[in-house]
């Protein structure tokens, strides 16, 4: 079940072409749009929490969990990915 998912993922982002790159450029030109001209502030950190948290969320989903997969699939240390996984709430 969680393989079919995946392959339903996979799918949706092949037709897709539009690399991660112009996803983030195209999310910030509109965020900066919405601003109407005010300065934003920390915007780092919130382009960081933003992105971490799915990013976390997916690969945990993609090795069902097994934090040492996920570990090595982000190229991180276990201690790191839990750490980021307590701040963003995806474990206790």
């Amino acid at each position: 079940m969680a393989q079919e998912k995946h392959k339903k993922k996979d799918l949706r982002s092949r037709k897709s072409k539009k690399p991660l790159c112009k996803h983030t450029e195209d999310a910030l030109d509109q965020y900066f749009t919405t601003l109407n001209g005010d300065r934003p502030g920390d915007l780092y950190d919130l382009v960081i929490g933003e992105v971490e948290r799915p990013l976390f969320k997916a690969v945990m989903d993609y090795t069902q969990g097994n934090q040492s997969q996920a570990a090595g699939i982000l190229g991180i240390n276990r201690g790191t990915l839990r750490k980021k996984l307590r701040t963003y709430l995806l474990i206790k």
